[in-house]
């Protein structure tokens, strides 16, 4: 007689599937039930027939785990996985699996799409022609501010995976030179520097590193008064790397010249978020992530985690 098949419940399915992606590869394998958004205090009731659980932000912590006796298996919909306490999962003999690498090449474009907005500022440009200040200006180039050539500009990359390794090469095809720090190495080793040595070097911080209880809000006080008062932040990893009232500090204080991020501390962020208003300050919505061959990865592998527990043999397992 054959297994039935599992429930496998999608807790935050958010905007996964825009641009006609589909869920078809994880149906063949079990009854799927899918939410655009899962609020905490719903997690146990949709979730408690489940014996796959897929999470991208909604949070899987102890209690909720203890509350939830038919589950065996959750697959992140991301790569970080810090929404799930993997020790208390492997405690209760739930294998956790991420996927690994899918966003890799959308991430580092965004990046430097960050990157260029505020050494090329294209998009200022754009609404002030659009506002008619060429037409007015009387003069064949009508700059606002000068282009920032980055060959010979110094990038700094906080983090060692394959993201940060991605934004290297691009680096290098603008001529720039870039060094490498790693949270888990915080006074360098032979391969990176250290944060401090990072910290007074680049012209521009990029941050590629994981999420934990360690390097929370990395960058603060301290952190931006080494850097030059010309650098750029860039942050596309994790909002809390950051804690955001120093920075919204240091730019109003001139301590660095300007800052990009696609992700914060809490999302969606709060109207009044500290910001908002900072000067020379970009921030996009968590959308590095998004490109469409990235999210069609995501769902592959996804459907691959889950085949492969189904067989016994878990892949990508990040609580082993």
């Amino acid at each position: 007689m054959s297994s039935p098949r599992p429930n496998i419940v999608v807790l935050d399915e958010g905007q996964l599937l825009n641009g006609g992606l589909h869920w078809d590869a994880v149906r063949a394998l079990g009854n799927l039930m899918t939410y655009p958004h899962t609020p905490v205090s719903e997690i146990l009731s949709r979730a408690e027939e489940a014996q796959i659980l897929l999470t991208n932000k909604t949070p899987l912590n102890a209690a909720t785990l203890r509350g939830l006796p038919n589950l065996r298996f959750i697959s992140v919909l991301a790569t970080g996985f810090n929404v799930v306490d993997t020790v208390a999962a492997r405690l209760h003999g739930i294998p956790v699996s991420n996927v690994p690498s899918y966003s890799t090449d959308s991430v580092a474009q965004h990046t430097f799409a960050l990157i260029l907005e505020l050494t090329n500022h294209a998009a200022q440009h754009a609404r002030a022609v659009s506002g008619g200040h060429w037409a007015q200006s009387g003069a064949w180039s009508a700059p606002l501010t000068s282009i920032i050539e980055l060959r010979g500009c110094c990038l700094g990359l906080i983090g060692r995976g394959r993201i940060a390794r991605r934004v290297a090469e691009i680096a290098f095809a603008f001529g720039m030179d870039v060094i490498m720090a790693s949270t888990s190495y915080p006074n360098g080793t032979e391969e990176f520097v250290s944060l401090h040595e990072i910290a007074k070097t680049a012209d521009i911080i990029s941050l590629h590193c994981q999420l934990t209880e360690t390097n929370r809000c990395l960058i603060n006080a301290d952190f931006l008064v080494r850097m030059k008062p010309s650098a750029f932040l860039i942050n596309t990893a994790r909002g809390a790397l950051i804690n955001e009232l120093d920075l919204a500090t240091a730019l109003a204080r001139g301590v660095i010249a300007g800052a990009a991020l696609d992700v914060l501390s809490t999302e969606p962020p709060a109207a009044h978020h500290p910001l908002f208003h900072a000067p020379n300050c970009l921030i996009t919505p968590h959308m590095a992530w998004t490109g469409r061959a990235a999210r069609q990865r995501l769902l592959a592998t996804t459907a691959e985690n889950i085949a492969a527990f189904l067989a016994s043999t878990p892949i990508h397992v990040v609580n082993g």
